[in-house]
């Protein structure tokens, strides 16, 4: 089998997943009232608030790092399709005047994730590549 090459969007990607997560912890971390107000709509003050937002702290870091990036890569799946679903069904694509720039972010993230994660499946215990 001939060793995994990843392509060369995947720094990229990486990146920009990364960053949309880290930029959003200033304001999960510092209980800026537009937190707040998401997590108490959805029911999470303040333990969801921390929590997700370790969460995202957690997969960006596991993305930035090659060896990691398929794990980082599923917890930012799980934590955005989180974040969409709370849009789609008690927050709104608009939340407070943003225009839907969360729910865009979330969705970015979103795809970023699930595309990292098929470009280094194979480097998840259990998975193996067609290749």
């Amino acid at each position: 089998m001939k060793p995994q090459t990843h392509p060369k969007w995947s720094w990229l990607l990486r990146f920009v997943a990364a960053i949309i997560m880290l930029q959003t912890l200033y304001f999960k971390f510092s209980a800026a009232p537009e937190s707040v107000y998401i997590f108490s709509t959805v029911g999470m003050e303040p333990w969801g608030r921390i929590f997700v937002g370790v969460l995202e702290l957690i997969a960006s870091i596991l993305i930035l790092i090659p060896r990691t990036t398929a794990y980082g890569a599923l917890i930012g799946i799980g934590v955005m399709t989180g974040a969409v679903f709370m849009h789609l069904t008690r927050l709104g694509i608009v939340v407070q005047n943003d225009s839907g720039k969360l729910f865009v972010m979330a969705v970015i993230v979103l795809i970023t994730c699930l595309v990292l994660v098929f470009w280094h499946r194979s480097s998840i215990s259990g998975m193996k590549s067609r290749d």
